[in-house]
């Protein structure tokens, strides 16, 4: 008897593909994506080549295996180079020539998930049009037929970790590399060492039940393990990679977290000593230390902001011929001559490791002398799907209203506005409030920061929560500031 197709429309994420497998998609369901994808590179490519990789999860193998197939019945030709990160298949695209990637992976997600990460454009991602395009070929069954071929490449992981391993240190620093069993184990020691790092390697054998905690840099868990191996081992830093490898998380020499976004500010410090006159793009979420920073003040620098979400980033990197991007969950982004554009948890460890090359000082110090600022966590309310695109519009042309109005939060004015994703206001002093709409789940984010007060970055939260209140359409936030 034929198994019937199961496929969670709500899997189509705004830059990914992401389900429970196999209780959201089953083996056909992957299949029909495999020949959406394939259908989308048919038409922009001429018996076109697309390289796929997986991550480790008992069920990746055979997701990918279902995925092939139906990339091969629309006439692509595959080129698999097996288990590896996502930065290895984006990678692969320069080195084999490919037309197309997709990479079967969950990222950081619980054991359970499963989920593919797709580009055609050279170092670029799906985002929210090619994956509404996408969505729209696989439930409406728009696909394209054809005969492709199937290649096994192998060893191509050498070749990823040679590449990486060129940067070489003047400095032997002592690192730890966590990596939380996931497949980030079998990649980020051999890099460090190869750039002349002394490396202590916590949880990198492979294991994708993850036994002691999520792969994932934003998890306490992981944090907390790796900021007791640090002092531990006297260790210089301290690097945690997600399952996939594209983002990395910081713990410094005295075992404190540092946020992705001040570490940011200061590998782009180090980058335009070198690299003068650059850009960087920093996704609305980051700090506004960047706006005003003496150092890339200095030397001519330009900071953007932008669309929060990784292919957005890496997009607008490439677009811009910026030498950096930064997102303050953890992914970096560094194009020529520093990388290809796209993100990689390791060279993004690489980057820290040349700029604590290139001080006399700790991380810890570094971090010390940055301007002090006052930055809440990001807060969640529930908001629904239908709804939140509204709400954000509403709050635009309110603060909007407010700020020709000349209306004050504890005496400061509204200066500047960037509705590029959602609405970031600044205040006279550099204070900022952020609202957005989640790309991935029913709910806004909303960050605020002040360089001056605590006090402030709380006005700024009672001011953005009351606007909030005022729709009608809001409900529990997951965390919130008092």
């Amino acid at each position: 008897m034929q198994k019937e197709k199961k496929i969670d429309p709500f899997g189509f994420r705004e830059y990914d593909a992401r389900w429970l497998f196999p209780e959201s998609i089953n083996e056909l369901g992957i299949e029909s994506v495999g020949k959406g994808f394939g259908t989308q590179v048919i038409k922009k490519n001429k018996n076109p080549t697309v390289t796929v990789g997986h991550d480790y999860r008992s069920y990746s193998e055979n997701v990918k295996k279902n995925f092939i197939k139906g990339l091969i019945s629309t006439g692509c030709n595959v080129k698999d180079i097996g288990l590896c990160l996502s930065p290895t298949v984006y990678f692969s695209q320069f080195k084999l020539n490919s037309d197309a990637i997709a990479m079967i992976t969950a990222s950081h997600n619980e054991n359970g998930w499963t989920g593919i990460k797709m580009g055609i454009e050279k170092g670029l991602t799906h985002c929210k049009d090619e994956m509404s395009d996408l969505k729209n070929i696989v439930l409406n069954e728009q696909f394209v037929t054809g005969s492709g071929k199937y290649e096994q490449i192998k060893d191509f992981n050498k070749i990823y970790i040679k590449e990486l391993s060129k940067n070489k240190l003047k400095t032997k620093l002592k690192v730890v590399a966590a990596c939380g069993n996931g497949t980030a184990g079998i990649f980020a020691p051999d890099v460090l060492k190869g750039i002349g790092c002394e490396v202590i390697e916590l949880d990198c054998n492979l294991d994708y039940t993850f036994p002691r905690y999520n792969p994932n840099p934003e998890d306490m868990g992981m944090l907390h393990e790796i900021a007791k191996c640090v002092k531990e081992n006297n260790a210089d830093v301290g690097f945690g990679f997600d399952g996939d490898g594209d983002r990395v998380g910081v713990i410094d020499n005295n075992g404190n977290e540092i946020f992705a976004d001040k570490i940011g500010l200061l590998i782009a410090r180090n980058i335009s000593n070198t690299y003068k006159n650059s850009k960087f793009i920093v996704d609305v979420k980051s700090t506004g230390l960047f706006v005003n920073d003496q150092v890339l003040k200095k030397n001519n620098c330009k900071t953007i902001y932008w669309k929060t979400g990784h292919s957005y980033i890496k997009r607008k990197v490439n677009e811009d011929n910026a030498i950096a991007g930064f997102e303050k969950s953890g992914h970096f982004f560094f194009n020529n001559p520093l990388g290809y554009g796209f993100d990689d948890g390791i060279n993004s460890a690489i980057q820290v490791c040349k700029l604590l090359d290139n001080q006399s000082e700790s991380l810890n110090s570094l971090i010390e002398n940055l301007p002090k600022t006052y930055q809440s966590p990001t807060m969640g309310p529930f908001c629904k799907d239908e709804e939140k695109y509204d709400v954000i519009e509403e709050l635009i042309n309110k603060i909007n209203k407010l700020k020709k109005e000349k209306f004050k939060i504890k005496g400061q004015i509204i200066t500047d506005i960037l509705t590029v994703n959602g609405i970031r206001f600044s205040l006279e002093d550099g204070s900022w409030g952020l609202i957005r709409a989640s790309s991935n789940k029913p709910s806004l984010v909303v960050v605020t920061e002040s360089p001056t007060s605590d006090d402030l970055k709380k006005e700024i939260f009672f001011f953005i929560d009351k606007l909030l209140q005022a729709t009608g359409k809001i409900g529990e936030y997951d965390q919130k500031i008092n």
